[in-house]
């Protein structure tokens, strides 16, 4: 187990089996030491968080949903790279919430998402990061967050 696992049990999370892509993509492109991950849902007790912040999904929820993405982003990773002991540092994540003309707390979902990286990988967990607000995600989805991630060598 990595030390990144590790700290993942820790705070009681345990990597998921990666998704299966729903189209036409890879999850995760390695080039030039860096990981592109394609856009992660969340899976939350094995079902898809669906529905849309401010209608019938709450901030809470949103914000759970978006850790679900991240924790989704690191098993799509472990099973690219090997181990996540390879990851150097996360450079980027793009946060897609569904949500509602009028709720403005997309940085605050995301940061269900951001925070966790930084729980699991401390310093090298920060990064640069975008949150926007969109009117519907693939399945009907709550979240989606992406990721750049720097690599070391295998």
């Amino acid at each position: 187990m990595s030390d990144i696992e590790t700290r993942l049990s820790e705070l009681g999370l345990i990597l998921p089996e990666p998704a299966a892509p729903v189209a036409a993509y890879v999850p995760v492109v390695e080039a030039g030491g860096l990981a592109h991950v394609s856009g992660q849902l969340p899976f939350v007790g094995g079902q898809l968080v669906t529905g849309r912040l401010g209608d019938d999904v709450s901030l809470e929820e949103g914000i759970v949903a978006a850790q679900a993405c991240a924790v989704m982003i690191l098993a799509q990773l472990k099973a690219a790279l090997g181990s996540l002991d390879r990851i150097e540092r996360i450079v980027k994540l793009g946060a897609f919430v569904n949500s509602t003309g009028d709720f403005t707390d997309q940085p605050k979902v995301a940061n269900g998402a951001s925070e966790l990286m930084v729980a699991a990988l401390g310093e090298a967990g920060k990064h640069a990061r975008s949150a926007v607000g969109v009117p519907v995600l693939p399945l009907g989805a709550a979240v989606e967050v992406d990721a750049i991630v720097a690599v070391r060598p295998a």
